[in-house]
């Protein structure tokens, strides 16, 4: 038979045919099976982990159909020990099912740091080193002395401490200024529309310390209170008013513009918005 008579015979054709329905059904299949094993369209938001204690993520990753895996361990006063420090994706991130959530936890068993010697150090730089030391910078204190805004000790809770002492990580350190021999003053600093760090580092700016801030009832849960913005201040600002070096500053915070003083603007965004420490805050 010639390969002419061969390709038209009913033969050829019927496997050609059962062919083409053969790799037509496992294409099918194919395509049917990724559409499931992708779960395409069926993404739903991260829930907050942040702050959770380990029995609770497992609680609601099960609830929400995820998983999550433990890579690391941190120390941080920012939420209790044993609990969620950090999570990736962040909350609100879109996934699809049983998606393995990352997280890193807050250590059971606090870390140890040594005490830097910060005596004779300006206050800016004193500050840095406290932070870049595993530890959490507290208050200035003022007292007369020929120095101004020079580290004469430095201090945990209330007592001087040494440099090389042992602390946890987180400790709060205090440090002991001078303030010249004469009684100077500072001006308020306007703090109105920003955010908790950066109001805070612009009241040590001024040599100043921050007291009890406090956010409104429209702070709900942790991104608000990251959100958030001073709206009130104590002492006011005014041009020609001041404070005695190392006075405090209390806060009104809020994720409600509407409460903002007429002449003012929100001057951040969300997206550079640091974390703060919620132990100090307090909700209305």
């Amino acid at each position: 038979m010639s390969l002419k008579n061969f390709i038209l015979s009913k033969l050829f054709l019927k496997h050609l045919g059962l062919a083409v329905v053969i790799v037509f059904v496992i294409v099918m299949i194919l395509l049917i099976w990724l559409n499931i094993y992708t779960r395409h369209g069926q993404a739903k938001p991260v829930p907050d982990f942040v702050g959770l204690s380990l029995d609770q993520t497992a609680q609601l990753t099960k609830k929400s159909k995820l998983r999550y895996q433990i890579t690391d361990s941190v120390y941080t006063t920012y939420v209790p020990r044993g609990c969620v420090a950090e999570q990736n994706p962040k909350p609100g991130f879109k996934v699809k099912k049983w998606r393995n959530i990352l997280l890193i936890v807050n250590a059971i068993n606090p870390e140890m740091a040594a005490m830097p010697n910060l005596v004779n150090l300006p206050k800016r730089q004193a500050i840095s080193v406290i932070e870049s030391s595993g530890l959490e910078f507290g208050m200035l204190r003022y007292i007369p002395d020929i120095s101004i805004d020079v580290v004469i000790k430095q201090l945990h809770n209330g007592r001087e401490i040494a440099e090389g002492d042992s602390l946890q990580k987180g400790s709060v350190i205090d440090l002991l200024l001078g303030k010249g021999l004469s009684n100077q003053r500072n001006p308020v600093p306007d703090l109105a529309g920003l955010n908790l760090e950066s109001a805070k580092n612009r009241i040590l700016g001024a040599s100043l310390n921050l007291g009890t801030f406090i956010y409104d009832n429209t702070i709900r849960t942790g991104k608000d209170s990251l959100n958030a913005f001073v709206y009130k201040q104590n002492p006011e600002f005014h041009p020609e008013s001041s404070l005695q070096l190392g006075s405090l500053i209390y806060l009104w915070l809020t994720v409600d513009s509407a409460k903002l003083p007429a002449d003012s603007t929100i001057v951040f965004t969300s997206d550079t918005i640091p974390h703060v420490n919620l132990s100090e805050g307090q909700f209305n």
